[in-house]
């Protein structure tokens, strides 16, 4: 069961559900099992669930304990691929679960979606994401450096896909002084606050909303 969220389907029949008050991620994460599991037995639709967390860190499968500077905030192991990340307040959750059976079952080329939403999610504010060799994640170049303003982290239980992203809007950036994001230490992050745009998470979900058939289109019905 999700936590109460307003929701509508799309015309292609995906259900968006967008919560209004922070989620803490273990209630998420259940969420999230529980319609893969509906999704797979053919009794729930597709989801795209856009959120808040309260201060959080998150421990993908590779994640390596040393990166875990300083346990600021409760940490949970989120059994998606990738390191450490930080969720909390004034940052765009997205958890996109999706029939890979019906959209091609290829994990590469979903992952590569997933930049590509985020990318026009951003262009619409005015801020080129770019994707960067052998770095997970959208990156922004600035003032002669580069710094991370979305990441991304997926799991694909028998081709439904879980987890999915997450857009920096308006974070408080010092949070994320606690872990090693994504594992990168040469690298910072930064968010559309900090780059000038004075965006709310509203605008930012409804941007996302609005880019989703661009990516993903249609799909044949199943």
């Amino acid at each position: 069961m999700m936590p109460p969220a307003s929701t509508h389907h799309d015309a292609f029949g995906v259900e968006w559900a967008i919560s209004d008050a922070p989620v803490p991620y273990p209630v998420a994460l259940a969420a999230q099992e529980a319609r893969v599991a509906a999704i797979r037995a053919g009794t729930a639709t597709e989801l795209v669930w856009l959120l808040e967390h309260p201060p959080t860190y998150t421990a993908g499968t590779s994640a390596r304990a040393e990166d875990l500077v300083e346990a600021r905030f409760p940490t949970f192991s989120a059994g998606r691929g990738g390191q450490w990340t930080y969720h909390g307040p004034g940052q765009v959750t997205g958890y996109v679960l999706l029939d890979l059976n019906r959209r091609g079952k290829d994990v590469r080329a979903y992952v590569h979606q997933l930049e590509e939403w985020l990318i026009r999610t951003l262009w619409r504010f005015n801020v080129r994401g770019e994707r960067r060799e052998g770095r997970v994640g959208i990156w922004v170049a600035h003032d002669g450096v580069e710094e991370k303003i979305a990441a991304l982290g997926v799991r694909v239980t028998r081709w439904v896909s879980w987890h999915g992203v997450a857009l920096n809007v308006e974070p408080d950036l010092a949070h994320f002084g606690g872990i090693v994001p994504c594992g990168i230490s040469q690298h910072g992050v930064t968010s559309l606050a900090a780059l000038g745009v004075m965006a709310t998470v509203a605008e930012v979900q409804a941007a996302m909303m609005g880019c989703w058939a661009e990516v993903f289109g249609q799909v044949p019905p199943g």
